[in-house]
């Protein structure tokens, strides 16, 4: 056999390491292995799985399950308490309450970390300054910070909000100095070459080019901060809707599973559905960089421009 001829590389194309999957291959793939993890629970809290010693020894029941139900429900035990969940423990007011706490302590530390970032990669002096407080921000347990806003906001929707702030606003400053310090050096001495100013380059130049970073960093640390929200919500004041930390720690110490298990699974989905939302904007925000339509700066731009003349009129 010649070389080239019969052999798996000529007779077809070797998949790229790092190339993406077809939409259809994705879904089958991702559908396996929510079946899968379906399949594992169920095995593993199904009665029978464990039978008993001796030939009149009980084949059925919680004592025969691999993992006990006051360990780990099995599905239908979880989907029978979805009512319950729902309407006494109000599942959706807790969780409107709680992507209310993260919107707030995020959007905070986004309005206050992205201006911070941008002047720290312009900067050296700012961000040698800034350089202790983010490494120091970004190291330290945040379970830590619970006791330390308990002390200087106490206990309210404050105390919550600030806790989220303190959490994200760190990451923040690092990932906006780091996409504004990525932007390439050609921009800037083309900007200088035209007679720019340094606020013109910061707000022309390096903003605009180092933007779709931001915002993808800023879309991947809300998931982040959705799971910092958990331990905010460790105390309530009084009857307040606690969220859905809340909810977990009261089922904890009911010694109830399946509201867990329940709250488990409406997290990531809330999570997941807020990240395909940014997702969208990202990619109509900067359709140069990411494919989209760019529908919403078109819009934006009709209403402070005013809307362009018809044709017969500017003819």
């Amino acid at each position: 056999m010649t070389p080239g001829q019969g052999s798996p590389s000529a007779s077809a194309p070797a998949r790229p390491l790092r190339g993406e999957a077809a939409a259809g291959a994705a879904l089958l793939w991702g559908l396996t292995s929510v079946a899968c993890v379906l399949a594992l629970w169920f095995v593993a809290t199904a009665d029978g799985m464990r039978p008993g010693v001796g030939p009149e020894a009980d084949t059925s029941g919680p004592e025969t399950r691999l993992i006990s139900p006051a360990t780990l429900p099995s599905p239908a035990e979880t989907l029978r308490a979805l009512p319950a969940t729902f309407g006494e423990r109000r599942l959706v007011l807790n969780a409107i309450v709680t992507l209310r706490r993260v919107v707030f302590g995020f959007g905070l530390a986004g309005l206050v970390g992205v201006p911070l970032g941008v002047l720290a990669a312009c900067f050296p002096a700012c961000r040698s300054f800034l350089a202790p407080l983010t490494i120091f921000g970004r190291n330290i347990p945040v379970a830590a910070l619970i006791p330390l806003t308990f002390f200087f906001f106490g206990i309210g929707e404050a105390q919550k909000v600030m806790f989220l702030f303190i959490a994200s606003v760190a990451f923040v400053v690092s990932d906006t100095t780091a996409a504004v310090l990525e932007v390439p050096q050609r921009y800037v001495d083309t900007a200088l070459t035209l007679g720019a100013s340094r606020l013109q380059i910061i707000l022309k130049v390096l903003v605009p080019l180092a933007a779709p970073a931001i915002f993808n960093s800023l879309r991947l640390l809300f998931g982040i901060a959705f799971g910092y929200v958990m331990l905010a919500e460790v105390v309530k004041l009084g009857g307040d809707t606690g969220g859905l930390g809340d909810l977990i720690n009261v089922a904890q110490r009911r010694g109830e599973r399946e509201p867990i298990l329940i709250v488990l699974v409406v997290i990531p989905l809330v999570a997941y559905g807020i990240d395909r939302l940014l997702w969208w904007l990202q990619c109509d925000l900067f359709p140069h960089r990411y494919g989209g339509r760019g529908w919403l700066p078109r819009f934006v731009g009709r209403i402070l421009h005013g809307a362009s003349p018809p044709v017969e009129a500017a003819a």
